[in-house]
């Protein structure tokens, strides 16, 4: 893992960034923030479990149905099943040590508000 400050490559609302096997982060003192890196760490373990590409093919189809779900973009992306995985464990920072292959499938059903 490679954890690299762009400030101006992440999106705006956003702190961290994973393209395996880089985890880009907006501010320096991030590096240091150990839930947002496990976060981060969570990601770069789902795409190499779908091999990078298709994660991100995953990711966007996804994304785009959850929009159509929820009609609103914040909640669209807080579903998408890779980021409940991620926000759900992020605190854990033993997490990947326990994690079974593809857990975040368990992460694909939701509920609508």
């Amino acid at each position: 893992m490679f954890v690299i400050v762009a400030k101006y490559l992440i999106p705006k609302g956003y702190r961290g960034l994973t393209v395996f096997p880089f985890v880009f982060i907006k501010y320096a003192f991030d590096s240091e923030n150990k839930v947002l890196v496990n976060h981060e760490k969570i990601h770069l373990r789902q795409q190499l479990e779908l091999l990078v590409l298709p994660f991100f093919v995953w990711y966007f189809v996804e994304y785009a149905v959850r929009l159509l779900q929820y009609k609103n973009a914040n909640l669209a992306y807080k579903n998408i099943s890779f980021e409940r995985e991620a926000y759900a464990n992020e605190q854990h920072l033993n997490y990947l040590v326990t994690r079974t292959y593809f857990s975040f499938l368990k992460y694909l059903k939701t509920n609508k508000p």
